[in-house]
């Protein structure tokens, strides 16, 4: 956790991956974000992996270091605080982070009435509002059907919600972008930011659109190998499977350095009348290396096989579990400063993640704990809106608002 936005406030209104992500993020530069959470918890407040107790590690995750107030959003009155709050003067704040529908209680037209310079991000799942989750929209831009070995009949679902998480991440980009130009011209803005549009831009930013239009076909199933590339999984003498890449020149002649094949690919490119020094040529012919490759790391194990590539600089890994990765991996130990060792309100205590950007000459801290839901009712609703300590316990008792105590 940094202080690069120390004192930007963040309303977030959100539930899932997408925009309570653009709100982590945001946190974790400095940026004070406050949750407006539904009595009792949203949709995700239980969503697996849970602790053992039934607290949810997810929701424990995605929320680290943020303000929680907890109020009844089905009622007039709860609405009216969350409105307030997200319009509330000051040059730092009027900066909505939502994925609540268009025509809301929270939709910008409304906010904006009463606060013109307002800037709000909401995360769609289709620009046109539709319903839609990161893994309908896999579906939808064709990723499951290229995804899996060659000749698979059938699609093949990834587990990283990779459409949310780049959604989150170019959520608080726009966000802090449109901080930037309000700073200058007093503008206002509303950004409205689908899944479905990141994935189908980030595919043609990859070149993947012009690929199928100009090429007329889609791109096959090809396994583990790479798509234009050299790599591909190996399997060592002792049975352990490693994965091991080859695009630049360098990377490739590392490779044939560490495995002494130079005769045998020098020997294949007379054969083949190619240069394995370009790309596309390892690509094309990548069975053939892959039999010298595997043939050679085969016939190690894993502790000779790493030698030999630390030695020539290879780029590989081997496979792991991520329970694996987390004990024998001192890249991942606690003494990475990504991660510290955190008490969270689920009682448990376990590493939990900063951000993974490193400032150089700034103090990071370590990442703070998600809070409880309502935990910070009370407070924001003093500080914030000015509201009597009186007034505040009324609300409580009529069941418009919520503390931690009230869970």
């Amino acid at each position: 956790m940094y202080d690069l936005l120390k004192g930007l406030r963040v309303i977030e209104a959100s539930s899932f991956v997408a925009a309570p992500s653009c709100g982590l993020y945001l946190m974790q530069m400095g940026a004070e974000v406050i949750r407006i959470d539904p009595i009792g918890g949203g949709p995700d407040f239980h969503r697996w992996p849970r602790a053992p107790g039934g607290a949810s590690l997810y929701w424990e995750g995605l929320n680290k270091g943020k303000k929680s107030i907890a109020l009844n959003l089905s009622q007039p009155e709860g609405r009216e605080l969350a409105a307030a709050l997200v319009t509330a003067p000051g040059p730092n704040a009027g900066l909505l982070v939502t994925n609540y529908p268009l025509k809301s209680f929270l939709a910008h037209d409304r906010l904006a009435a009463r606060r013109p310079d307002l800037i709000s991000v909401r995360v769609m799942g289709w620009s046109d509002g539709t319903n839609a989750v990161d893994y309908t929209v896999n579906a939808a831009v064709g990723l499951p059907q290229i995804t899996g070995p060659a000749g698979l009949d059938g699609p093949v679902n990834h587990v990283l919600p990779a459409w949310d998480l780049l959604t989150g991440s170019q959520a608080a980009f726009a966000l802090l972008a449109a901080e930037r130009l309000r700073r200058s011209s007093g503008r206002g803005q509303e950004i409205r930011l689908s899944l479905a549009d990141v994935a189908i831009t980030t595919l043609g930013n990859l070149g993947q659109i012009a690929e199928v239009e100009l090429g007329g076909v889609d791109r096959p199933r090809i396994g583990n190998y790479i798509y234009g590339t050299f790599g591909r999984d190996f399997v060592t003498a002792d049975g352990k499977r490693v994965m091991v890449v080859a695009i630049t020149a360098k990377q490739w002649s590392s490779l044939v350095v560490s495995l002494d094949l130079g005769a045998a690919v020098a020997d294949l490119e007379t054969e083949l009348r190619v240069s394995f020094e370009e790309e596309g040529a390892r690509y094309v012919h990548r069975e053939r290396l892959a039999s010298l490759v595997a043939a050679k790391a085969g016939s190690l194990n894993l502790r000779h096989l790493a030698e030999a590539f630390d030695r020539s600089g290879v780029c590989w890994s081997q496979y792991r579990t991520l329970s694996e990765a987390l004990s024998d991996d001192q890249r991942f130990s606690a003494q990475n400063p990504v991660l510290a060792d955190v008490h969270h309100p689920s009682k448990e205590h376990y590493r939990t993640p900063g951000s993974a950007a490193i400032v150089i000459g700034e103090t990071r801290r370590a990442s703070p704990c998600a809070p409880r839901l309502g935990e910070h009712t009370h407070e924001l609703l003093a500080a914030i809106l000015g509201i009597p300590d009186t007034e505040i316990h009324q609300l409580q008792e009529r069941g418009i608002v919520a503390t931690h105590l009230d869970d």
